[in-house]
């Protein structure tokens, strides 16, 4: 079975090896993936999960053009785009931290409290309630920028 590739070889260019095409599809999957994440989710944390994949998405692609071209130019710029990825997250971090200090939750329609004094405040609607569930007590994740219903104790530990 013969898999198409991207680049016609009349034209003088060379053609894509099949495994480096899948390699390339898994990379700008990574990346619509993380862009679909991005665009979707309200919780802080998986929005800088999803911007990870992006880049990872894109440095998978370098590396892989990389070896098309037969030069190392491509892991020369992913060793940069991992370096970004690296400050990115620290910085991201001190963002979480600092919105889950002031607000107690990681919903990002909370960072409205630093807008500007002239710009309207959109209402937050409320969340809908969980279904119930068959499993009975399992602990489940409540959704991003709702407060759960009450806080479960656990017993000191005997000594």
């Amino acid at each position: 079975m013969e898999i198409p590739t991207m680049i016609d070889a009349s034209n003088g260019l060379t053609s894509i090896p099949p495994q480096d095409l899948r390699t390339l599809v898994v990379g700008a999957a990574l990346f619509a993936i993380g862009t679909i994440g991005f665009l979707t989710r309200r919780n802080l944390i998986l929005l800088i999960l999803c911007a990870e994949l992006m880049l990872h998405g894109v440095s998978l692609s370098l590396v892989t053009f990389g070896k098309l071209q037969n030069n190392n130019e491509g892991q020369a710029f992913t060793i940069f785009l991992l370096t970004i990825a690296a400050c990115e997250a620290g910085l991201a971090l001190a963002l979480v931290l600092s919105l889950y200090r002031s607000a107690r939750s990681l919903d990002i329609r909370l960072w409205t409290e630093l807008r500007e004094t002239d710009v309207p405040v959109a209402p937050l609607e409320p969340a809908a309630p969980a279904a119930g569930s068959s499993y009975g007590d399992i602990p489940r994740l409540t959704p991003a920028g709702t407060q759960p219903a009450h806080v479960p104790r656990r017993p000191a530990a005997k000594k």
